[in-house]
């Protein structure tokens, strides 16, 4: 049983006029939801693995843009705007296909941040090895005591709503992200002008991958994963003045953004750090070690650098440690949840399914002490993050598709371009042949890498998946009618679960 909020009510207001409302709307322009779209994805920790593939990172970063981010962008948009006091992949996918189809896609919205955290966490404390000694970045048991540490202390702060404590996050951004992201450009760019030695030599058949063997082709799906969160962009979109104009711009400014930022950023990685050395968990780091040692600027610069980085990460996994679990939550009200998940505190945290999601993080977290290296585990959890990630999408993309035809009246104050239905069909067509081929490839070992033998890893990876994708649906066998609570938490409940307020609620499921 959750803790019930307080019975006293506020004094009820009286309704605004439509010319009020729209008066009070702070409308922002198209760079402004641009940019929130690039804090909200860009992130310094995939650019390791794409940067295995030299120049031919450009190549990939420019498709899976293409097939994957512009796409989800645009469906986003409409989705977001057609309904949106039930925004958010829960509701999309459940005003498409029903609440139980609703609830299996926030529950692969939640289970791949439980995956997504160890590896986060091995990147933090790889990070702050940096500050201290360097050669336990390679170390499987300072790694998962570290992540540990990391992990549960974060959960604690949490159940004590310590989370608004942490308003430094915008400045974390900036300085852990940012900064770095800024710093490491610039470092990359001087390299190559100031004619050093390059471990990625430029030549025109680098800029094409090697397409004579797929295994070559297996961090494209970190490239994926790169994009996940596109849907921020269509949760800003109302805040534009002419959506049709000025949403195409936002996109196309917030496309070219993080294509640049992100294809400098792991070019930079590639001069300086050989593909046969580089980490995977640490590669940002041993790059910044390797620019700072040959510039003359000894370990110090490497140290505030890891310091930085480590602080802005911390902020990511601060974002998102409590949302998509309040997303789950939410789904309490129409009974999917057993009773013992259902404990909210008087703060309105998820008690219950924190301590779940801890219990989940860790597990995975320790796989990294079975696997034949570092990388190997960071690798297999960042593909199966990626697979869970795009089964999420293929769903919400499917869902915006039946959505033209089931309910064509919707207001759609934006439209994904292209006539009728057809422009729909191409759009969200291109973004599940890219969310296909992510599931793909998250099943190949990939080269470069220590791994299993094939058949292992690919058991391993479906395991993997049937672990994560079984409880909903052995939860839909055994729920019973009690599962449903009258009064759920207004707080973290979506307002179409409960008809007795007619209140929306800000929207609680985000993505990775």
């Amino acid at each position: 049983m959750s803790v019930k909020p307080s019975e006293t009510a506020s004094p009820a207001k009286a309704p605004r006029s439509a010319a009020a409302v729209k008066k009070s709307v702070r409308f922002v322009g198209p760079v402004g939801i641009a940019l929130i779209t690039v804090a909200a994805i860009l992130t310094l920790r995939g650019f390791p693995s794409t940067a295995e593939y030299g120049w031919a990172s450009i190549f990939f970063y420019v498709v899976g843009a293409a097939l994957f981010f512009v796409p989800l962008s645009f469906v986003a948009a409409e989705l977001a705007t057609s309904w949106p006091k039930a925004g958010g992949v829960y509701a999309w996918v459940r005003e498409g296909f029903g609440t139980k189809t609703g609830f299996i896609s926030v529950w692969f919205d939640w289970i791949e941040n439980v995956v997504w955290f160890p590896t986060v966490l091995s990147f933090v404390a790889a990070t702050i090895a940096y500050i201290f000694e360097p050669n336990l970045a390679n170390n499987k048991w300072y790694l998962v005591i570290m992540m540990l540490v990391v992990f549960w202390g974060m959960t604690l702060a949490n159940f004590l709503g310590l989370k608004n404590i942490l308003r430094f996050n915008n400045a974390a951004v900036v300085g852990g992200t940012l900064i770095p992201i800024a710093i490491l450009i610039a470092l990359g760019l001087y390299w190559l002008a100031s004619g050093r030695t390059s471990q990625i030599p430029f030549h025109a058949h680098a800029l094409l991958p090697n397409f004579s063997n797929i295994s070559n082709l297996v961090f494209f799906a970190g490239v994926l994963l790169g994009f996940a969160g596109v849907e921020m962009a269509g949760y800003s979109a109302n805040q534009l003045k002419d959506i049709k104009r000025d949403f195409p711009r936002a996109v196309a400014i917030s496309t070219v953004l993080i294509l640049v930022l992100s294809i400098l950023g792991t070019l930079a990685i590639s001069f300086v750090v050989p593909d046969k050395s580089l980490s995977l968990v640490s590669g940002l780091m041993q790059a910044f070690q390797v620019f700072f040692v040959k510039l003359g600027l000894g370990t110090w610069a490497t140290k505030i650098m890891a310091f930085l980085v480590g602080v802005g990460t911390l902020a990511l996994i601060s974002t998102w440690m409590l949302g998509p679990s309040e997303g789950v939550y939410a789904a309490e009200g129409s009974g999917e949840l057993p009773p013992v998940l259902h404990f909210v505190n008087r703060r309105h945290v998820p008690v219950s399914m924190l301590i779940f999601q801890g219990i989940l993080g860790t597990m995975f977290a320790l796989l990294y002490l079975f696997t034949p290296g570092v990388s190997t585990g960071y690798w297999m959890l960042t593909a199966l993050t990626t697979q869970l990630t795009v089964l999420m999408y293929i769903m919400v993309l499917t869902a915006a598709i039946r959505l033209r035809y089931t309910q064509p009246d919707t207001p759609r104050p934006f439209r994904v371009p292209g006539g009728k239905n057809a422009g729909m069909w191409i759009i969200a067509g291109m973004g599940i042949l890219g969310s296909i081929f992510g599931l793909v490839l998250g099943f190949i070992p990939p080269s470069g890498i220590s791994h299993w033998s094939t058949p292992v890893y690919v058991a391993a990876m479906f395991v993997g998946i049937i672990i994560c994708s079984v409880p909903p649906f052995l939860a839909d066998i055994f729920k019973k009618p009690g599962w449903r609570i009258s009064k759920p938490d207004p707080i973290l409940l979506d307002p179409e679960d409960d008809p007795g307020t007619g209140e929306a609620a800000a929207p609680t499921v985000g993505a990775l």
